[in-house]
C-alpha cells in the first residue's frame, strides 16, 4: 500500500512540476506533509535534508556568486570580451561559451546565465549581430560548464549529499573534472560547427512591431463635454471598456498618469484595447480618434521610454500577477504586454501569472529603469551600462571564493564550512551587504532540493525502491549492466524536461542504487551517470537557463529541439562510454 502511495505521489509531482499550476517549493513542502502524516516517514526523516551539509554549500555558493557581481567584476570581463571579439563572430561564440562555461564551473549556471544575458544583448547591438546567435550557446556553455565540478550545479551536490546520507564516499570537489571537461569541449565544438548553422538569426526590431501593438494602440482627445471629465484615470468609463490608459498628454506636458490622477477636458489619451472595444469608443460622445495606429516614438519622449524586463530566476515576481504586486505603484512602470517562449500576451495583462524567463514591456521614466538595474527581481534588458570595478573587493571576493576550494580541496576544512566561511568573510569585508546576501540565496531551490531529499528516503522506507529496482532488473536484466545504465541514463534526461536537474537525479538514484546492488554493480557508478545526465539534457528549452535566453533570443521551441537533441545525444554517449572507463562498474 505504501508503495503505491509513494509512486502515486511521485506521479502527481511530475505533473504539478510540469504544469507549474503551485510553486516546487509549494508542491515540495505539500508532499512531505502528506508522507510525515501517512507515517511512510518520521518528522526527523522529512527534514534531514534541509539540515545537510549540501545545503548549506549551494547557499554559500549563492552569496559568493552575487558578492561577485556586486563587485563589477564579471562587467569588467565583458568590456574586455567586447575588445577581443570585435571583429570575429566565432573568436567572439568561442570566447563567449570558454568564459561561461568556466564561470559556471564553480557557481549556479542559472545565475550565470542571467549574469552574462544583458551584457550579450549589449555587445551583439554594438556589433549588429543577432542576440540569438550567441544566447543559445550561452545557455548551454553555463549547463555543460557545471559538469566540470561538484560545486557547478546543484544537482551535484545533492547527488553528492544523497549517496553520502546511504553510506557511499561522497563525489570529491574536481573528481568529476576530467568527464565534465570532456563534456564541455564536446559542447564547444558542436557549437561552434553543426550547431552554429542551425542557430536562427533575427532582425532588430522596434519593440511595438516585436510585439505586435500598433494595432491595439490608439489616441483619444477628451472634449469638454466627455462623461470622462474628472474621473480617477484608472476607474474610468475606459477601464469598464477594458481599455489601459498608458499615457496622457496635458498641454506641453507628456506623463504618466498614477491612481490618483484625474482625466480633464483636452487631454490626449494614449490607451491600448482591442479593435472590438475601439470601434465602441468611436461613437462615444465626447471622444475623438486621433489615430488608431501608433508608432514607438508616441510611447517615448525625453523622459519616456520603453524597455524589457525579464523575471530572473530570484524574482519574487514569479507566480504572482502584476495586479497582486501592484507593479505601477511598486515600479512606477506601466506593463504594455508580457512575451513568453515567444508568444506575445496582451488581454488581461493584470491577470497573468508571471513566470521565469517572461519578458515585460514596460514604460517608464529613465530615473526609475535605472532603479530596477539592481533589483533582484527583473533584468533590464537594454543599454549594458556595466557596474563600477571595485577592484579591492573584487579581488577579495575572488581571494575568498579560491581559499574555500583550496581548503575543501585539500581536506583542511569540511567543503560545507570552507564555503560558508567564505560566504561570511564577503559579508564582513563587505563585498557584499546582508539584505543582499539574503536576497541572493535560491530559497525555492534549497526547498526543492531538501524535500526531494526526503522523497528519496520515502522511497527507501516504503519499499518503491526495491519494487522498481526488481521490476527492472526483471525487465531488463538481459542488456547487462551497461545496457541497465543506459536506460536509467535516458530516463533520467526524460525526466528532466518536466522536473528540475535536481529533482529528477534525486528521484531516480535511489532506484538505480538498489538496482545497481542487485546486479553486483558499483552503486556509485550509477549514482555519478545519473547525475551527470541530470545536467545535458538539452532536448527542450524547460531548463532555467535555457527558459531565461528563450524570450530575449526570440528562438522557438523547435531551435532547441533542432539544435540541443543532436548534443543531448552526443553527451549521453561520452556518459556511457567514459563513466565504467573512470568508475568501473
Amino acid at each position: 500500500m505504501e508503495i503505491a502511495i509513494v509512486l502515486i505521489l511521485l506521479l502527481i509531482a511530475v505533473v504539478l512540476f510540469a504544469t507549474e499550476k503551485l510553486g516546487v517549493e509549494m508542491v515540495t513542502l505539500i508532499m512531505l506533509i502528506i508522507l510525515t502524516s501517512l507515517r511512510i516517514i518520521t518528522p526527523d526523516e522529512a527534514f534531514a535534508g534541509f539540515s545537510s551539509d549540501f545545503i548549506i554549500i549551494i547557499a554559500s555558493i549563492f552569496i559568493l556568486s552575487a558578492a561577485l557581481d556586486e563587485t563589477g567584476i564579471l562587467d569588467f570581463v565583458v568590456i574586455r570580451l567586447v575588445r577581443l571579439a570585435r571583429h570575429s563572430s566565432n573568436l567572439m561564440l568561442l570566447l563567449v561559451m570558454l568564459i561561461t562555461g568556466t564561470v559556471s564551473a564553480f557557481m549556479n549556471n542559472t545565475t550565470v546565465t542571467a549574469m552574462f544575458l544583458t551584457p550579450l544583448i549589449s555587445l551583439s547591438k554594438r556589433i549588429n549581430k543577432s542576440p540569438s546567435k550567441l544566447l543559445m550557446p550561452l545557455a548551454y556553455a553555463s549547463i555543460l560548464g557545471g559538469t566540470c565540478t561538484l560545486i557547478g550545479t546543484s544537482t551535484n551536490v545533492a547527488v553528492s549529499g544523497y549517496i553520502a546520507k546511504v553510506g557511499l564516499p561522497p563525489v570529491g570537489l574536481f573528481e568529476i573534472s576530467g568527464i565534465g571537461f570532456i563534456i564541455f569541449i564536446v559542447g564547444i565544438v558542436y557549437m561552434m560547427t553543426i550547431g552554429q548553422r542551425f542557430l536562427p538569426s533575427h532582425d532588430d526590431q522596434q519593440l511595438t512591431e516585436e510585439y505586435k501593438l500598433q494595432k491595439y494602440l490608439t489616441e483619444i482627445v477628451v472634449m469638454p463635454d466627455s462623461p470622462l471629465v474628472g474621473q480617477l484615470a484608472f476607474a474610468s468609463d475606459l477601464t469598464t471598456l477594458n481599455f489601459r490608459l498608458l499615457n496622457i498628454i496635458r498641454g506641453k506636458d507628456n506623463f504618466l498618469p498614477d491612481f490618483r490622477t484625474r482625466i480633464a477636458a483636452k487631454d490626449v489619451l494614449l490607451v491600448e484595447g482591442d479593435l472590438d472595444n475601439l470601434m465602441k469608443v468611436k461613437e462615444t460622445k465626447g471622444i475623438e480618434i486621433m489615430a488608431d495606429v501608433i508608432v514607438e516614438k508616441d510611447l517615448v519622449t525625453d523622459g519616456i521610454r520603453l524597455a524589457e524586463l525579464l523575471i530572473t530566476r530570484q524574482s519574487n515576481l514569479i507566480h504572482r500577477t502584476i495586479k497582486e504586486v501592484n507593479f505601477l505603484q511598486r515600479y512606477g512602470l506601466v506593463v504594455i504586454a508580457v512575451s513568453r517562449h515567444g508568444e506575445t500576451l496582451r488581454t488581461k495583462i493584470g491577470s497573468i501569472r508571471l513566470q521565469l524567463g517572461d519578458l515585460l514591456l514596460v514604460q517608464g521614466s529613465s530615473e526609475r529603469l535605472e532603479q530596477l538595474r539592481t533589483s533582484p527581481n527583473v533584468a533590464v534588458l537594454d543599454e549594458f551600462e556595466p557596474l563600477l570595478f571595485k577592484k579591492r573587493k573584487g579581488i577579495l571576493t575572488m581571494s575568498c571564493f579560491i581559499a574555500a576550494i583550496v581548503a575543501g580541496t585539500t581536506g583542511v576544512l569540511p567543503l560545507s564550512i570552507a564555503f560558508l566561511l567564505a560566504a561570511i568573510a564577503t559579508i564582513l569585508l563587505r563585498c557584499i551587504n546582508t539584505e543582499k546576501a539574503y536576497g541572493a540565496i535560491d530559497w525555492r531551490l534549497l526547498i526543492l532540493i531538501g524535500g526531494m531529499t526526503a522523497f528519496g528516503t520515502a522511497m527507501e522506507n516504503s519499499g518503491a525502491a526495491d519494487y522498481l529496482a526488481h521490476g527492472i532488473v526483471d525487465l531488463m536484466g538481459g542488456l547487462g549492466k551497461i545496457g541497465i545504465l543506459a536506460g536509467f541514463v535516458i530516463l533520467t534526461v526524460l525526466l528532466t524536461q518536466p522536473m528540475s536537474n535536481a529533482a529528477a537525479a534525486l528521484v531516480i538514484v535511489p532506484v538505480a542504487l538498489r538496482t545497481a546492488t542487485e546486479m553486483g554493480a558499483d552503486p556509485r557508478s550509477f549514482a555519478i551517470a545519473i547525475m551527470l545526465a541530470a545536467s545535458v539534457s538539452l532536448v527542450t528549452p524547460f531548463e532555467p537557463s535555457c527558459i531565461l535566453v528563450y524570450s530575449p533570443g526570440k528562438y522557438r521551441f523547435s531551435d532547441f529541439i533542432k539544435i540541443g537533441a543532436p548534443l543531448t545525444f552526443l553527451l549521453v554517449i561520452v556518459i556511457l562510454i567514459m563513466v565504467p572507463i573512470i568508475w568501473p562498474m
